[in-house]
C-alpha cells in the first residue's frame, strides 16, 4: 500500500520518491486497464463492470484501513464520497466503459486527454490561473484531442463520442471538486469511501438498465475483472488520488496524455484493433503536451 506520509520536493527540486511511484502507476497501469476494460466487456456490461469492481475493492480496502485502526468517514465525508465517487466513478469510468462498447479502447483513452483542460477551467472558480508553458501543453493535448475525433473511430460512433465527452467532464468535476469542496475521509479510507459509494451507484444504474451477467462469463473476462480490481482499483486508482492530494493537478492528470500511446500499442498488438495514420498524428501532438507540463513542474523548482 502507497504511503501517506507526507512528502515535499528536495532542497534540489527533485520529484519525491512517492510522487514517481503514484505518476507510473497511473502512467503505465492504467494504460493497460482500458484494453482490460474491452476484454471484460465480453461478459460484464458497462456498469455492472465498472460498479462491482470498485464495490469489491473498495470494501477489501476499507477492510484493511479498518484492521489497521483507521476510523470509519463521518457523516459528511460518507456525503463527500458519494458526490466525488458518483461524479468520478459513476460519470467518469462508468462513462468510459460504455464508449468502449462502440469505440477501440485505444481511441476512448487518448480522447480523455481533454481532461487537463477541463480541469484547468474549473479550477479558475477558485483563482488558479495555468501558467504559461502549463496553458501551451494543455493547448497541445486539446487539438490533438480535436484531431482524434475527426479520425474514423469516433467518426463512426456519435453514441461512443457522447459518452467519453460526459465521461470526461464528470471526472474532471469529481477531481476537482475533491480537491477544493469536498474532503474525503483521510487517508485511503477516503478512497475506500468513494470506491463504495461510487461503486453502488453504478450497480443501482446496472440494475435501472437492465445489464445482466453473461453467465458463465468468459475465462477472459474473468480474468480482465480481476486485474481491474487489483490493479486499476487498488492501485492506480489510489495513486491517482494521493497525486491529487500531493501534486499540481496538472502533474496529476499528466497520464492522459501518456496513457494514449500505451492503449493504442496494446490495442493494436493484443487486440488487432485499427489505428490510422491520422489518428497517431493525433496522439503525437497530444505527448507534446505532457512535455510541456513536466517541463512547468521542472520550471517550478
Amino acid at each position: 500500500m502507497l504511503s501517506l506520509a507526507t512528502s515535499t520536493p528536495s532542497a534540489r527540486g527533485g520529484l519525491p520518491p512517492i510522487i514517481w511511484l503514484c505518476l507510473a502507476a497511473t502512467w503505465l497501469v492504467w494504460g493497460s486497464t482500458y484494453l482490460a476494460i474491452k476484454y471484460a466487456l465480453i461478459s460484464f456490461p458497462p456498469f455492472l463492470q465498472m460498479g462491482s469492481r470498485f464495490l469489491f475493492a473498495g470494501l477489501l480496502l476499507a477492510a484493511w484501513m479498518r484492521w489497521r485502526g483507521a476510523p470509519w468517514p463521518n457523516r459528511l465525508q460518507w456525503r463527500n464520497a458519494l458526490v466525488v465517487g458518483t461524479l468520478m466513478l459513476c460519470g467518469g469510468m462508468g462513462g468510459t466503459a460504455h464508449a468502449e462498447v462502440s469505440v477501440g479502447s485505444g481511441l476512448v483513452v487518448a480522447f480523455i486527454a481533454v481532461v487537463p483542460l477541463i480541469i484547468a477551467l474549473l479550477n479558475l472558480i477558485w483563482g488558479i490561473v495555468p501558467t504559461k508553458l502549463e496553458a501551451i501543453g494543455i493547448a497541445l493535448g486539446l487539438v490533438g484531442v480535436l484531431m482524434l475525433t475527426q479520425g474514423s473511430g469516433f467518426q463512426a460512433s456519435p453514441a461512443g463520442l457522447a459518452a467519453i465527452s460526459i465521461a470526461c467532464v464528470c471526472w474532471s468535476a469529481g477531481s476537482v471538486l475533491s480537491q477544493r469542496a469536498l474532503p474525503l475521509a483521510p487517508g485511503a479510507m477516503g478512497f475506500a469511501s468513494e470506491m463504495i459509494c461510487g461503486g453502488v451507484v453504478l450497480l443501482v444504474l446496472a440494475a435501472v438498465s437492465g445489464e445482466r451477467l453473461a453467465w458463465p462469463p468468459a475465462p477472459q473476462a474473468t480474468a480482465a475483472w480481476f486485474y481491474l480490481v487489483v490493479f486499476g482499483s487498488l492501485i492506480a486508482f489510489n495513486a491517482y488520488m494521493l497525486l491529487l492530494a500531493r501534486a499540481p493537478a496538472a502533474l496529476a492528470a499528466s497520464y492522459t496524455f501518456v496513457n494514449p500511446v500505451i492503449a493504442m500499442l496494446l490495442g493494436v498488438w493484443i487486440a488487432g484493433e485499427t489505428v490510422t495514420c491520422f489518428e497517431w498524428y493525433a496522439v503525437t501532438v497530444i505527448l507534446a503536451g505532457v512535455l510541456m507540463l513536466l517541463l512547468k513542474r521542472s520550471a517550478r523548482n
